[in-house]
């Protein structure tokens, strides 16, 4: 029997954006895997509900060699919620200890966290030693979820693996790079053209093939590491590729920067006009050293299948 074939993934969030695509690949590759969903839509699925502080996850947990965490409250723009980093830390907080404790009863032997590039901070040029700079609720409960994984793990024979990944794009995409697809898509003029930031992404098949990676390479044990395409973009250069894989003309015209702040100001939308604008760049390279990791895919070919994906769903 192979490794592969012995080895049981238990993977929180299975019908997510990247839960999905992992377990594939990790079915495709021969792992036995446990498929944790809110709510089942699929008969190799098992419902656990909403995921609290209080979910017992025992049952589950039997025979599972390596739990891969990625359900979370996702990162709001506009929270309603009265309180969000209470709602932040009940959801990625609280609850993510709550599993962790509960799979090193259970003998698990890793634990993998995708966390996000957000515990570094909003901007600038970022590696996984930089001292953390959480700025809002999700990336305060997200760190605070990556300090107590450590003081749990610390304590049992459990490893854990921790995994920063900035905005992830690809077939099936949401949010805000979605809407920039379809700003593109349906020549909304754009006043990006004088912008000249750099920003860090990673391909959903870049991201499955690195979890694929950290969920059994032996040099992954305890560390934290940041992931990303390794090439790095602006947004007007973003814009301009999305726009030649859809066939499309991109229309970007310049405004200052400061005008366009100041618009982000007087229209609510600062965060949003801050990530048009300001860089986030990633350093990978201690992952690709440490694993002999290369991006399966280039930022070309990413861009080109999320295109493909848009246009089918497009005319449906």
């Amino acid at each position: 029997m192979t490794q592969k074939a012995m080895t049981t993934v238990l993977v929180t969030g299975a019908q997510g954006f990247v839960g999905c695509a992992l377990c594939d690949r990790l079915s495709a590759d021969g792992y036995a895997v446990k498929r944790m969903v809110r709510t089942c839509q699929d008969e190799n699925e098992t419902a656990i509900g909403n995921i609290s502080p209080d979910t017992d996850w025992h049952e589950h947990l039997k025979g599972c060699d390596v739990v891969a965490h990625l359900a979370a409250r996702v990162h709001i723009m506009h929270d309603t919620a009265t309180a969000p980093l209470t709602a932040y830390r009940e959801s990625n907080t609280l609850a993510t200890l709550n599993l962790a404790r509960q799979a090193s009863e259970a003998g698990v032997r890793r634990f993998v966290y995708l966390s996000s590039i957000k515990v570094n901070g909003e901007s600038g040029c970022v590696g996984e030693l930089d001292d953390p700079l959480p700025q809002d609720p999700y990336a305060i409960s997200k760190w605070e979820a990556e300090q107590g994984l450590r003081e749990i793990t610390a304590q049992s024979a459990m490893e854990i693996v921790i995994l920063r990944p900035p905005l992830v794009y690809g077939p099936g995409v949401k949010a805000n790079f979605l809407r920039l697809i379809r700003w593109v898509d349906r020549g909304v003029p754009m006043p990006l053209a004088s912008v000249h930031n750099q920003r860090s992404m990673i391909y959903l098949g870049n991201l499955v093939d690195a979890l694929m990676i950290a969920l059994v390479h032996p040099v992954c044990a305890g560390k934290t590491y940041l992931l990303s395409d390794g090439e790095d973009v602006s947004t007007p250069e973003l814009m301009l590729r999305i726009a030649a894989s859809l066939g499309r003309k991109s229309k970007l015209w310049s405004l200052p920067m400061g005008v366009l702040r100041l618009l982000g100001v007087l229209s609510g939308k600062s965060a949003e006009i801050d990530r048009l604008l300001g860089s986030l760049q990633v350093d990978v390279r201690p992952f690709c050293r440490d694993t002999g990791w290369k991006p399966p895919f280039t930022l070309a070919e990413g861009i080109e299948e999320t295109a493909n994906w848009y246009r089918c769903e497009r005319s449906r």
